[in-house]
């Protein structure tokens, strides 16, 4: 395959379905994102066999546990995959609103009109579910969409994509519309990110080498996230149930997302009440603890931490702990070490909390509750591309209305400016 001609194709594709698609109402697209839907049902046993060859190929070259469950479907998560195509169907359309709508002195309107980005390419690693809510995503916003996934996940990517080219065709729209790139070679990555006349921006979602080697070579505007160091920060004056099932829960609902928490922090005057109890839920689930000095007092039988544990996202069952003074030394472990992700305060105390809210610059910022929270679906944007830990264009859980831009309207009556 002759790569910079097959990237070029898709690139030229893209950007004709990017204009049949602009021009598409509500209803086709919905109807689209319906059609996908029964399609990944219907092909659900099809998911599975693809997986489990990616899966067979994954475990022979020795990949990590996190990995081998990020790559996974099963049942759950095909019909993950499916609801949130279907609650993207009942989401308001942004396209073409039109909003801020004044009058000015001249007498001429002037507002803002919600428009697609146009192109979107997005390369990613490991998750399957990606292609199709990255896919439905773009769709619903009316942007063309070409999708790299990693190699790790080529059998079941191309499953999925044959899902949704038959759902587009049942909608007759283009199969352009989403192209997932067939081959495994890396130098199709480097072509996409040096397309700027086809494709207007690029969201990289896997590991903190992969968003750096892209940052490094695009050409294109990126939305992007590095990792996920997330904090759960138990302060004095919190409910010892609360915190013990929000940090137990933030830690080992899944090991391998970027909305999972790495550290856990504790006030001081609490620790010798709380950190027990949870360490033994924690070593039952065998979740390897690492602590700060003043921690090993209390847990004495764990291994010690080291300042890479506090800037480290496992990704793994593995946990680091600081015994903190108070708040104001808790908000300094975050503010240096945190990848402005998402992080958590558990306290009863409203004031620390609006604090928390207030100073913490992350991308999700949390009460009394799990950072596993912080996810497209959960949040009702009807599944996420990723998570932007940027500040332009889009920021935290990225849905419809992080791929849409804003263009003027104005509205005149053979106005002229005098």
């Amino acid at each position: 395959m002759n790569i910079p001609e097959y990237m070029l194709r898709i690139g030229k594709q893209a950007r004709s379905a990017a204009k049949v698609l602009a021009r598409s109402h509500t209803g086709i697209k919905n109807y689209a994102l319906e059609a996908i839907a029964q399609q990944l049902e219907q092909q659900h046993d099809q998911l599975l066999t693809a997986n489990a060859k990616d899966l067979e190929a994954g475990k022979a070259k020795g990949l990590e546990p996190a990995l081998l469950d990020r790559l996974a479907l099963n049942d759950s998560r095909i019909a993950n995959m499916i609801d949130g195509l279907k609650q993207m169907i009942i989401l308001a359309d942004p396209i073409g609103e039109i909003t801020d709508l004044n009058y000015r002195p001249s007498g001429i309107q002037v507002g803002k009109m919600r428009v697609p980005l146009g192109v979107v390419g997005i390369i990613y690693e490991s998750r399957p579910n990606v292609t199709a809510d990255a896919a439905g995503l773009c769709l619903k916003s009316g942007n063309a969409t070409i999708l790299r996934g990693g190699s790790e996940a080529i059998n079941s990517n191309q499953a999925i994509a044959r899902c949704i080219y038959a759902g587009l065709k049942v909608a007759e729209l283009p199969s352009t519309v989403v192209q997932v790139i067939e081959t495994t070679d890396r130098a199709a990555v480097y072509e996409l990110l040096q397309m700027p006349k086809y494709v207007d921006v690029i969201i990289p979602r896997g590991g903190k080498g992969l968003i750096e080697r892209i940052s490094k070579e695009a050409r294109i505007p990126i939305i992007k996230h590095l990792d996920g160091i997330c904090h759960v920060y138990i302060d004095d004056e919190a409910n010892f149930s609360k915190a013990i099932d929000v940090a137990y829960n933030a830690k080992t609902q899944r090991y391998g997302t970027c909305n999972t928490m790495e550290t856990l922090l504790v006030a001081q005057s609490i620790a010798a009440q709380v950190l027990p109890p949870l360490a033994n839920k924690y070593i039952e689930a065998g979740v390897e603890l690492r602590g700060c000095t003043a921690t090993r007092e209390v847990l004495p039988n764990i291994k010690a931490a080291t300042n890479e544990d506090w800037e480290t996202e496992y990704l793994a069952a593995i946990l680091s702990i600081r015994i903190v003074a108070d708040l104001d030394e808790a908000l300094d472990h975050i503010h240096q070490y945190s990848s402005q992700h998402t992080d958590s305060i558990i306290t009863e105390n409203w004031s620390r909390a609006r604090r928390f809210l207030a100073e913490v610059d992350s991308s999700s910022v949390m009460v009394n509750t799990s950072t596993r929270f912080a996810d497209g679906f959960e949040y009702g944007l009807g599944a996420e591309i990723g998570i932007s830990t940027d500040k332009f264009h889009a920021r935290g859980p990225v849905g419809l209305e992080g791929l849409t831009s804003q263009k003027y309207v104005v509205l005149g009556d053979g106005h002229i400016r005098k």
